[in-house]
């Protein structure tokens, strides 16, 4: 792979972008963030990476930061992720999703870049009729979130179509982890993710872990995901991006999981086996619209990239989102 073209990442700064930020790094490609740091951290982008504190729907300054810095081509990561949050404030949703995803995929058209990657997410397929979920399963969001995503993918389509832009939609399942070399990791107060949640309660920042739904049609009665460790997740990317320059005339849409899944309670015990600790279980009623299981079908992804995951394993996930909770503690002790 010859050429690397300078790529800017939107939420460079967050959880998901700042890994695939070190991603590329690793990779040898040149690499500009922007970021609002509504969510992101500034200590989340390496030193010597170019960083614009700003909004993707500024066009004017998406001009600027593609002419400084001779963009070729863009991950989106930028957005709000938060299901239940989207319910209750869908126009924020529809807004930061959607239409400033319009806003970015003009800016790019207009300023020449021929490449994106877009974060899209499993909540597209709603609840799926069957387990593991493959990329041609109807897609029947059941919240705004998952709805503006969809409508994303939708507008890269239709523009690609129409113009001399590909892309690649990568729809995630259940990341976790954080980089093996605790360089970033998962930093948002109050975060929601189970992983998260469970390391936090392991180290004392939280008193209980909540179960949602103890009656689901799953071997133990609690919900089952597919867990993809966020480095083997901004490893895709990479490949998804390689893929794009290789073939400038195909688009590619592909599930971002490990084809397999754990229920809530396997991953309190593997948190409690890995921390040497009993986290205390709240147990709750379920959620509306969880499904009982939502596993990937990865096939379409192994098939088409040269991707081999090398973190698939619970344990290794937990191990490296405890290494990361325990280095965030001294970076917010030192202010």
């Amino acid at each position: 792979m010859n050429q690397k073209l300078p790529v800017l990442v939107t939420g460079g700064a967050g959880y998901i972008g700042s890994h695939a930020v070190l991603a590329l790094l690793d990779g040898g490609w040149p690499v500009a963030v922007i970021d609002n740091l509504s969510t992101g951290f500034r200590f989340a982008i390496p030193d010597g990476v170019p960083f614009y504190q700003g909004d993707i729907a500024d066009g004017a300054q998406l001009a600027r930061i593609f002419a400084e810095q001779g963009i070729g081509a863009i991950m989106h990561f930028a957005g709000s992720i938060i299901v239940p949050e989207s319910v209750e404030n869908p126009l924020k949703y529809y807004n930061n999703n959607t239409a400033k995803s319009r806003a970015l995929i003009e800016a790019a058209v207009q300023g020449g870049v021929r490449h994106m990657i877009f974060s899209s997410t499993a909540a597209t397929y709603g609840v799926p009729e069957v387990s593991p979920v493959r990329e041609d399963c109807p897609q029947r969001p059941i919240n705004p979130y998952g709805m503006s995503k969809l409508m994303t993918e939708i507008m890269l389509a239709d523009t690609a179509r129409a113009h001399p832009l590909n892309y690649c939609a990568l729809r995630y399942f259940n990341v976790a982890g954080a980089d093996p070399q605790a360089r970033s990791g998962q930093s948002t107060d109050g975060a929601t993710h189970l992983i998260k949640v469970a390391v936090e309660t392991a180290l004392g920042k939280r008193e209980t872990v909540s179960v949602f739904g103890t009656d689901y049609g799953t071997p133990d009665g609690t919900g089952v995901r597919d867990y993809i460790h966020v480095s083997d997740l901004a490893a895709a990317h990479v490949l998804a991006l390689e893929a794009l320059i290789v073939a400038p005339d195909r688009s590619l849409t592909m599930n971002c999981g490990y084809g397999r899944g754990f229920s809530v309670l396997e991953v309190l015990d593997a948190v409690d086996r890995v921390t040497n600790r009993t986290i205390t279980r709240i147990m709750g009623p379920r959620r509306a619209g969880d499904p009982d299981s939502l596993i990937s079908d990865n096939g379409l992804i192994r098939e088409t990239l040269p991707w081999q995951p090398r973190y698939a394993d619970l344990d290794t996930i937990i191990g490296h989102a405890m290494a990361w909770e325990r280095k965030l503690t001294e970076i917010r002790a030192q202010g």
